[in-house]
């Protein structure tokens, strides 16, 4: 992205909110925490259904605009919080305008709108951010310090079917985020892809698995579903590398253990200790004459999206690139398109 815009570093940055639904209801939440603690002004909410934008702009005593272009011309920049087929408009009509945009994922529902919007950015010297909000999940930095060879991935992100986001397949509703996070995990080239995926209660998958292979080697296995009688997050990595570990995570709860070999001097846990802090303690086991170690792992927890949303304030300010950009953003979508691609095309996927 270029960077030769100004920063704004003299005044407060000025953002609204587009959409005021579950979730932007969220982004309104935390810019106003962010208002009261002098890091941003927040000036105001609009939302196509006009009563919803102005109750939730009274709660948080901020403008209710009365259309999207009302905002646009309050702020330096804006959070895209609407249904996915209204991102490229409004996100065109902001970059245009030359304001800065975070954009809820996924960026577009079509691979040549979120190309166009890159390019875009990067002709109008603006900021252009993606939610990918697992990217800043304590539970992915702490990931990226301890698993540095990645060799087999397998993530398993499960919901009851939702009230929101239900114009979107699954694939694009929440394997997107799993694939944003492998994507800048691995590092390495995709080079094959095998997807499976079928409707249940909706027109698009709400079940689906992908098999990734990267060019290194690294293998991940994605599996979603949105028709779950229970919410899950979880994310285990096999690793090579100086130590060989295996570390299993949630990111709901952000918290998970670490197993690996035992280092010179750590000795075996009694039976007492394995059975008494079976969850909270590091725990030392013997198998086959090598002792392996399970502890749980170090992981301060934040809110993701409050993190998200001060990273987006601070690359307005100091000129950055987002740590999910635009291009970062595309690269998931890519492949999430060749997966739903893969998808339609089985012959028993009823799509």
């Amino acid at each position: 992205m270029a960077t030769d815009y100004q920063p704004l570093t003299t005044e407060k940055i000025s953002i609204s909110v587009l959409g005021a639904g579950s979730l932007g209801k969220e982004h309104a939440r935390i810019y106003a925490e962010l208002a009261r603690a002098g890091q941003a002004h927040f000036a105001g909410i609009y939302d196509v259904a006009v009563e919803r934008g102005a109750k939730l702009a009274d709660k948080y005593r901020v403008r209710a605009f009365r259309s999207a272009a009302e905002a646009q011309t309050a702020s330096d920049a804006v959070s895209i919080v609407t249904p996915t087929n209204t991102h490229f408009e409004l996100a065109k009509s902001l970059l245009m305008a030359r304001k800065h945009v975070l954009v809820e994922k996924p960026m577009t529902d079509n691979a040549a709108q979120a190309a166009e919007l890159v390019q875009l950015a990067k002709d109008q010297n603006r900021v252009l951010q993606v939610g990918h909000v697992e990217r800043f999940n304590p539970v992915f930095t702490y990931l990226q310090t301890v698993a540095t060879q990645p060799r087999f991935i397998e993530t398993h992100r499960l919901s009851p079917y939702p009230a929101r986001s239900t114009d979107i397949g699954v694939v694009l509703d929440l394997m997107i985020h799993d694939l944003d996070v492998v994507l800048a995990f691995v590092k390495s080239p995709v080079a094959s892809v095998d997807a499976v995926g079928i409707p249940v209660l909706s027109k698009s998958e709400d079940i689906a698995n992908a098999r990734l292979r990267f060019a290194n080697g690294c293998v991940a296995n994605l599996t979603v579903s949105r028709i779950s009688p229970e919410r899950m997050r979880k994310i285990r990595v096999f690793s090579s590398g100086p130590i060989t570990s295996y570390i299993s995570l949630d990111y709901r709860a952000q918290e998970g253990f670490i197993y690996r070999i035992a280092r010179e001097g750590e000795k075996q846990s009694s039976l007492l200790k394995k059975l008494l802090h079976p969850k909270d303690s590091t725990i030392v086991s013997e198998f086959a004459g090598k002792r392996i170690v399970r502890e749980p792992v170090p992981i301060t927890k934040e809110e993701p999206l409050k993190l998200e949303l001060e990273h987006f304030i601070q690359c307005v300010r100091e000129k950055q690139t987002p740590r999910v950009s635009g291009e970062s953003a595309k690269r998931a979508l890519d492949l999430a398109f060749e997966i739903t691609k893969q998808i339609a095309a089985s012959p028993n996927s009823n799509l």
